[in-house]
């Protein structure tokens, strides 16, 4: 199966950023499958689930903002590194991977988050 791995980048990122900005409906609609995994346990398993989420977050947190460190593809699969900043000077790294399906649409995703400490044992940044 080959798997366009410049455009799967370039929709990883736009889906993400559109969704954080709050308008994860249209993400959805431009970028996903028929269906859609969630493997976060914060947020609930489908496309539904995934709107309600980011609906909610925009709403909560509307000064949060997202920067995009990298992107790496491969086969299928999509990987985002970003940087996050939340109010309260929070600063989180994040690691979010898609899966897309044949079409070119998402369909599956998985994450780790981390908060950046205001501290490094070894003196290297996180990105």
């Amino acid at each position: 199966m080959n798997h366009n791995l410049k455009e799967n980048k370039k929709n990883a990122i736009e889906f993400y950023r559109m969704s954080y900005d709050g308008n994860p409906s249209k993400a959805v609609k431009l970028y996903v499958g028929n269906k859609y995994i969630q493997h976060n346990p914060v947020v609930g398993d489908g496309i539904q689930a995934f709107i309600e989420y980011f609906e909610k977050m925009a709403k909560e947190y509307p000064n949060k903002s997202i920067e995009f460190v990298r992107a790496v593809a491969e086969d299928n699969l999509v990987a985002l590194h970003t940087h996050q900043r939340w109010p309260g000077n929070e600063e989180y790294v994040t690691m979010d991977f898609f899966r897309f399906d044949e079409k070119g649409k998402i369909i599956e995703h998985w994450d780790s988050i981390q908060q950046i400490p205001e501290k490094s044992a070894n003196g290297n940044s996180m990105y």
